[in-house]
């Protein structure tokens, strides 16, 4: 009598497929691809409206590590350990995210349009990714080799990312390398910055009396100028690099012309309150037409681009929102609109909550946008 039992072959191809689809299923599993969570959106409306006279607060959302821009695409940024999110801007509802739960993001930042991301699967930062900011759409991903201290920060068309040991330049919105730069031997970057000027770098080396502060142009990598600073350079610090390189020296602002490195002038800021040490103070700086904004120890300074001088100088908590013609100032129990050319006050949106110190604000429409170093909030 002929056996019903089916031939061994077929045997041999069933256990074979069962292995291939578990061994699949394993794969899957442990991929980029299971651990990744990601959600897309359609682009933001802002409302054309300015913000209302009297501002509460609407949401707050801790970030960490914080990017240096908040606002892109008419929406907000907001970190945590795994990933990004988009927030809307009135409500803080998200609009989209990209989270890797087989990844620690290193740090994150935005700029034309993208929203890059650095994660960290192995020792290093070893992963670069662009993600659309309007959509969150994946534009480009790309391994590299950043230390996992790396920070990244932007300007129109350059992304920067500095550690101290040296620096690198991408494009960020066709993810190619532009220029890489290491220290000298014996040297070690202490501080570094991209913005309008090109990108700054303060280094200290051994057997040289001086901090040095050495600007490199932004899209060729090459060394515009070289220049020491010898007093009190101990606690010396980069403000920033946009419209101004300035250079803060204990008390003093150093004020280096962006075209050749010479010293314009030099600003002094007002004393320390008691107990803090120059040096460890929280300094933020950003171009806008003919001025520099600084800010540093409460005070935002408008420095003249062409003197280094300043035009005005009001109390402020933070960096200023950038216009045409104007800056929203956060001060103590207000958001207050000044004029670009002599900072006088042209209109005061107040609000009753708490306003922080040593945040960034952003103008969204009619919401005024705060962002710290662990929150951002939200005033409608």
């Amino acid at each position: 009598m002929r056996s019903l039992s089916p031939p061994l072959r077929v045997w041999v191809w069933a256990a074979v497929t069962l292995v291939v689809a578990a061994v699949a299923v394993l794969l899957w599993r442990t991929s980029d691809v299971a651990a990744t969570s990601r959600t897309t959106a359609e682009p933001a409306a802002v409302p054309d409206e300015a913000p209302a006279a009297e501002l509460t607060q609407a949401w707050t959302a801790a970030t960490g590590p914080a990017p240096r821009q908040a606002v892109e695409s008419g929406r907000v940024l907001v970190t945590d350990e795994r990933g990004v999110a988009m927030l809307d801007a009135a409500t803080g509802e998200e609009a989209w995210h990209y989270r890797r739960a087989n990844a620690t993001l290193c740090d994150a930042t935005a700029v034309d349009g993208i929203v890059v991301v650095a994660f960290r699967t192995t020792g290093r930062c070893n992963e670069l990714t662009g993600l659309d900011a309007s959509t969150g759409a994946r534009e480009w991903y790309r391994n590299v080799r950043f230390r996992t201290d790396v920070d990244l920060a932007a300007t129109d068309q350059i992304l920067l990312a500095s550690s101290p040991t040296g620096i690198v330049t991408i494009d960020p919105v066709g993810d190619n390398t532009r220029w890489r730069y290491a220290p000298p031997e014996g040297c070690r970057i202490v501080g570094s910055d991209v913005g309008s000027s090109g990108v700054v770098v303060l280094q200290r080396c051994s057997g040289l009396g001086a901090v040095q502060v050495r600007l490199l142009d932004g899209f060729a990598g090459d060394v515009l100028w070289t220049r020491d600073l010898e007093v009190g350079s101990d606690t010396a610090r980069l403000a920033g690099v946009d419209g101004l390189v300035d250079v803060v020296v204990g008390d003093r602002v150093h004020v280096l012309s962006p075209a050749d490195g010479a010293l314009l002038t030099e600003v002094e800021l007002p004393a320390l309150p008691e107990g803090q040490h120059a040096g460890t103070e929280p300094l933020q700086q950003v171009g806008v037409a003919d001025v520099a904004l600084l800010w540093a120890r409460g005070q935002v300074l408008a420095l003249d681009r062409t003197t280094g001088l300043p035009r005005w100088q009001v109390p402020a908590l933070g960096l200023p929102a950038t216009g045409a013609e104007t800056v929203t100032v956060p001060e103590a129990g207000a958001f207050v609109q000044r004029s670009l050319a002599d900072g006088t006050e042209l209109q005061r949106w107040s609000t009753a909550d708490e306003v922080p110190a040593g945040g960034r604000t952003s103008l969204v429409g009619p919401v005024v946008v705060y962002a710290t170093d662990t929150a951002v909030v939200a005033h409608t």
